[in-house]
């Protein structure tokens, strides 16, 4: 069962202190006792994070194709992707490049 902050309404994390478990708000920087009894474990799953080392023209392969005009050579064939580089609260700019010259390019959504 979830806890919520009776001030903020964000969700209560369990935390062990003094040991004893507590229940605690990130965004008031608070301390609850919990109504109920919790379980507390501090077991971290440790599964190995495997990194691929690829080079620029494999990356590139592995990119989605769309079908959209190149404003260089007008083919009609180009890998995109997004990519967040304004704030979080902006969308998203989708780069495109385009399979036959390379040109990139990108638009604004």
């Amino acid at each position: 069962m979830v806890e919520f902050c009776p001030k903020c309404g964000n969700v209560l994390v369990p935390i062990k202190r003094k040991e004893k478990i507590w229940l605690y708000c990130k965004h008031c920087n608070k301390y609850y006792k919990p109504k109920k009894a919790v379980k507390f474990s501090e077991k971290i799953n440790s599964k190995k994070k495997e990194v691929v080392v690829m080079g620029k023209e494999e990356a590139l392969k592995e990119l989605p194709i769309t079908k959209i005009t190149c404003p260089k050579c007008g083919n009609d064939k180009a890998y995109w992707w997004m990519q967040q580089t304004r704030g979080a609260d902006e969308p998203p700019t989708i780069f495109y490049k385009c399979t036959k010259c390379g040109y990139t390019w990108r638009s604004y959504s």
